[in-house]
Formats: structure tokens, sequence, C-alpha cells
């Protein structure tokens, strides 16, 4: 048995030798299934904790409405439910089990058969709801993360060029409120605004399908998302903008820019075939964690400006206590966010030729 695991230790490490990045994102590909894993498990754990279920809700609907009914006299004796038909029903869910074997029945299902389930209120599949949602939140955010990424970078340098004068201060006490201002008070402010001025609707969407006119579509659907795509903006570009800043003035105190400088090579090429180019190894490390900010502060402005995501979607699914819903919706960020990780930890390698991964 020693040698067994003695020798596929040494296939191992030959190969991890001979191949340092597919090995690398193997095994990265491995911890991300196994973080899923756990995340499921916990997921389902805490949705058990929480009172009551969704068979609550429903009954709790349908009593409600059978007393409107009453009210209006209308009520007959098939509103009265009996505890028979609950634990039918829960049954009928499969809320009857126990929380970890739900998850493995759904693990089971989703790794054998590809299929998400369906909702519990609704009762339509998990994978066209979150497929539904899930284009518009991608859109928003990578818009969101293009406009912080351009803008950083040029005020980033061109602050770093200003350092310690008056435009360089206010440049760096504005990113600094920026990125210490209250994400949710600052989309109530602009909604606000957006009321008070007439200039902005106050929900992000427009009212009619793209399918119909594309073009006054994709116009109305600028108009309508400015006030958000702001709010993410705004709320991202603070800390991105001041981290190339720092990073830029650390570069340009280093000994090889003084070398540089003493050939006679201009500031210009100084600043962006040489300085620039090391700005880029944090800014591509933090890139995956400005992507899982701005999914998850997008919950909180899909809520708010209306905004069909699936931030939205997920907060419906939590209220509803919809468990299918609510895995699904979790397990799809956290699988973009851990593979955003990935590849930025890929792209990092490529651009910076001193890393390696798995070389000794």
């Amino acid at each position: 048995m020693y040698s067994l695991f003695h020798t596929a230790g040494e296939h191992l490490y030959r190969f991890r030798q001979k191949h340092p990045l597919p090995t690398f994102i193997l095994m990265r590909l491995i911890t991300m299934a196994v973080i899923l894993f756990i995340l499921g498990f916990a997921i389902f754990g805490l949705m058990e904790l929480a009172p009551g279920d969704i068979v609550d809700q429903l009954i709790t609907q349908q009593l409600f409405s059978g007393s409107t009914q009453m009210a209006g006299g209308m009520q007959s004796q098939e509103n009265i439910l009996t505890d028979a038909q609950f634990e039918a029903r829960r049954a009928e869910l499969g809320l009857n089990k126990p929380f970890y074997i739900q998850y493995f029945l759904w693990l089971k299902r989703v790794i054998l058969q590809h299929d998400l389930g369906v909702s519990l209120i609704s009762r339509a599949p998990v994978s066209f709801l979150i497929t539904s949602r899930v284009i518009n939140s991608l859109i928003l955010n990578l818009i969101s993360l293009i406009l912080i990424t351009v803008f950083s970078f040029i005020l980033g340098v061109w602050f770093s060029s200003k350092a310690g004068t008056v435009l360089d201060i206010a440049g760096t006490f504005f990113a600094l409120v920026m990125h210490a201002f209250p994400g949710i008070l600052m989309l109530i402010l602009l909604q606000l605004f957006g009321v008070i001025s007439g200039l902005f609707p106050v929900t992000a969407y427009p009212f009619f399908p793209f399918s119909e006119n594309p073009l006054a579509f994709t116009g109305s659907y600028l108009h309508h998302i400015f006030l958000p795509l702001l709010a993410s903006f705004l709320g991202g570009i603070g800390g991105t903008m001041r981290m190339i800043r720092t990073t830029m003035l650390d570069q340009m105190g280093q000994p090889y820019i003084t070398a540089i400088r003493s050939r006679g090579v201009s500031e210009w090429r100084v600043y962006f075939a040489h300085a620039f180019r090391n700005t880029l190894n944090p800014y591509i490390t933090g890139s995956a964690n400005l992507l899982a900010s701005l999914f998850s502060g997008s919950l909180i402005l899909e809520i708010i400006f209306a905004y069909p995501g699936i931030g939205r979607l997920m907060y419906e699914a939590v209220t509803q206590e919809d468990v299918n819903l609510v895995l699904a919706n979790i397990m799809f960020i956290s699988f973009l966010v851990l593979l955003g990780m990935v590849i930025s930890d890929i792209v990092l390698a490529l651009v910076d030729p001193r890393i390696r991964y798995g070389k000794d």
C-alpha cells in the first residue's frame, strides 16, 4: 500500500513539474468543487434553522384567501386544511426528510441528471429562472467592472503623476469618501434624485422586451440603468483608484525606475512602458474580489431599482423559503466568483513572467 501511494506521488510530482499551470488549474477546480459542496451543505442547514418552511407559507396564503372569501360570504369547508394534508404536502415536496438527505438528493440530481429542480413556489424550472435573470446581472456588473477599470487606471496614473499637489489631495479625498460611503444610502439618494428631477426613471429596466424593438430597447435600457450604474461605479472606483495610485507611486520610487531615467528615457515611457505594467499584478489579483463585491452589492441595487437580475431573484427566493431556488442561486453566484479568481490567477501568470505555478 505504501509503495502504491509512493508511486502515485512520484507520478503526480513529475506531472506537476512538467505541466505546472495545468496542475495549478486542476487543483483550483478541485478546491472550487470542495468549497461549493461545503457551501451548499451550509445553506441547506441554515434554511432548516429558519422558522417554518415553504409549506407554512403556502398554507398561510390559502387560509388568508379563505378568510377573504369568508368575509365575502363564499367560505366553504374545502378551505379548512387538516394536519394530514399539511404533512402530505410537505412529503410531496420532500421537506419531511432531514436537511442533509435533501441536500444529497439534490446533489445527486444535479450531477447525474443535470437538473436543478423546480421552484417550489412557481413550479418553473430553476435553470430557466436563473438563465433569464443572470444575463441581466452579468451585463450590469460587467459594464460596471469595465468602467471602474478604465477610469481607475486613468485617474490612478494621472493622480500619481501629481503626487502632493492640491489636485492629488482632492482626488484622494474623493476616493476615500466614495470608498467609505454606504452603498445603500447612495442608491436611495440617487433614486430620490431621479424622482425629484424627473430626468431618470426610478426603475432600472424598460417596460418592453428586446425583441419588440432592439434599437429602442438599447437606448431605453441605457437610460434606465444610468443611476444604478452610477452608484455601482462610484462605490467601486474609490478603492481601486487608490490602489493603482499607491502602486504607481511605489513603482516610481524603485531603483530600476531611477536607472531607466538615467538613460534618458522619456517620462512617458517610464510611466507606461515600465511602471504601469507592474500595476497590473495587484489589480488582476483584486479584480475577482471587485467582481464579487459588485455581485453582492447588486442584490440591494436590484431590489431598490426593481432590476430583474439574479440578486432580486435570490431575495424573493429567500423570503419565500424556496430552498431549490436559493441553493441554485447562491451556488451559481459562488461558482462565478470562484471561477473569476481562477481566471485572474491564470491571467496573472501569463502577464507576469516571474510567476511560475508549481516550480520549485
